[in-house]
């Protein structure tokens, strides 16, 4: 009698909450309640933000400090890619042993990569992650660029000291990258569940890669055109001071994100824990690996093309030195500008699948124009390039867009998500990258002007980004989208 009229009871409450709007979710003992003052749902004991019916679009300068969060990583990254294999060789280093440092950094990268997901769900504080991976970064940034620290510490030059020491940094290098770079990846989700906006913090972010390539490459460029002698003191110096620049210029930026972006409140377990999901939910659901099919694709086609384009236009084009730095610029600003295009437009999931297909098809067209481009047409390259820009973008934008969109409202576990894409993306573009160089002749073959001939720079700058844009969008044409119709956004979210 007295357990009917306690059920009786709680039914009878249970009946005013909803009827007073406050009650959203029941479920045995388990209450889910709308705070009245905000979007959040807050369940008794646990913290937990969920989506509302119409989420608010973020302003402007929320768009912008978020997608400034990665400069370091972008402009360390950029000279990581472009010169530590010059910059290796150039002291002294053997280019066996140059590569085992940029193999090892890789490796460390992959693997840090998947750890830093795993350890980010469980543990949360994405900003406190975020900031110590970018003081890693910089740390061990200056000790890659200006000289061998442990080779200081104990005295000897001897290549085997300097290539373990230059490992011990490449190693902490990458192991910072990849904290960072986790971090603010998932971090979007937490920050805004408005498509429009998650979209527009990917575009900002694209948009802020292309401009932390060109300070570089403006950087650089200063550096290198100043005539001093070839000995391994200037050679250090000169990469020195690049470093130390590049670092100061990533750090202005991170201080931006860290003081103008908050900590995204995920879930928590009532001992102040975080509640990850478990990796087995992520792995039963099939979006995953179609996401997962079309971000690694993506990082295939722009690292891959990114290898290859100055090889290209030297050897295979016969173009001047200056192509070298004017092609890679002009496919910087083209991607640039169409990044902030980008976060003008409203977004679906629709709309994601749809400008992907738009960026792969245009980059099907421009590998096939790469492969068959005779030498007597090389100025077409530049024309190629504002396309290859554009398809970068797009592809780009797009696809870490469809990332944002899986996680929707998962907000725990989505590191591992970032994490475990980012992780098959390293892998898989090392190897590719591995097996490609191992085939490519340093001295440029003969070839009739007329006539496209064929090379290993050629396929791999043209065939491999071609056939892996049309698998990702074939890929795509089967995604099924969360979103059908674009969230109008409150307010511009650039202006």
């Amino acid at each position: 009698m007295i357990n009917r009229l306690v059920l009786c009871v709680k039914r009878l409450i249970r009946f005013l909450e909803i009827k007073q709007g406050i009650l959203i979710h029941y479920q045995g003992d388990k209450r889910w309640y709308a705070a009245k003052a905000s979007n959040n749902y807050e369940r008794r004991g646990i913290s937990y933000i969920m989506a509302d019916d119409e989420p608010k679009s973020l302003g402007r300068c929320s768009v912008f400090t978020y997608g400034v969060g990665h400069m370091l990583n972008d402009i360390t990254a950029a000279c990581w890619y472009t010169y530590l294999l010059l910059y290796l060789t150039d002291i002294g280093l053997s280019p066996s042993n140059a590569a085992t440092v940029t193999l090892t950094g890789q490796f460390a990268d992959a693997f840090m990569t998947i750890i830093a997901g795993e350890l980010i769900d469980r543990f949360g504080h994405l900003k406190l992650w975020h900031g110590m991976g970018c003081l890693l970064v910089a740390v061990s940034f200056t000790s890659l660029f200006g000289g061998c620290l442990p080779c200081k510490i104990l005295g000897s030059d001897s290549p085997i000291v300097q290539t373990a020491g230059y490992c011990i940094s490449a190693v902490i290098f990458c192991s910072g990258w990849s904290c960072t770079q986790i971090s603010h990846m998932s971090m979007v989700n937490g920050v805004t569940l408005n498509p429009t906006s998650r979209v527009a913090c990917v575009s900002c972010r694209n948009a802020f890669t292309m401009i932390a390539s060109l300070i570089l490459y403006a950087i650089a460029l200063f550096i290198f055109n100043k005539k001093t002698s070839s000995s391994q003191v200037e050679i250090k110096n000169q990469y020195q001071f690049m470093a130390y620049m590049s670092i100061f210029i990533g750090a202005v930026f991170v201080i931006i994100f860290q003081l103008g972006t908050k900590e995204p409140s995920l879930k928590q377990e009532s001992d102040g824990k975080r509640a990850a999901a478990s990796w087995r939910y992520w792995l039963k659901k099939v979006p995953y690996y179609q996401v997962l099919s079309i971000y690694v694709l993506t990082r295939v086609v722009t690292n891959v093309s990114q290898t290859f384009l100055a090889v290209y236009v030297i050897n295979d084009l016969r173009m001047s030195p200056s192509s070298k730095a004017l092609v890679p610029a002009i496919i910087y600003l083209t991607s640039f500008i169409t990044s902030v295009l980008l976060q003008e437009l409203k977004w679906s999931g629709e709309r994601l699948k749809a400008f992907f297909s738009a960026g792969g098809l245009l980059w099907l067209f421009c590998g096939t124009s790469v492969i068959f481009l005779p030498i007597n047409m090389n100025a077409f390259m530049y024309v190629l390039s504002v396309l290859i820009g554009i398809a970068n973008a797009l592809m780009m934008v797009t696809a870490i867009g469809m990332e944002s969109e899986l996680v929707d409202k998962d907000l725990d576990g989505s590191a591992f998500v970032y994490g475990s894409l980012g992780f098959i993306d390293k892998v898989l573009c090392g190897v590719f990258l591995y097996f490609l160089e191992s085939y490519e002749r340093k001295d440029p073959v003969a070839c009739d002007p007329a006539y496209p001939c064929f090379s290993v720079t050629r396929f791999s700058l043209g065939f491999i980004p071609g056939i892996s844009s049309l698998i990702g969008v074939i890929i795509a044409f089967f995604i099924r989208s969360h979103t059908s119709h674009p969230k109008t956004s409150t307010e511009p979210l650039l202006a």
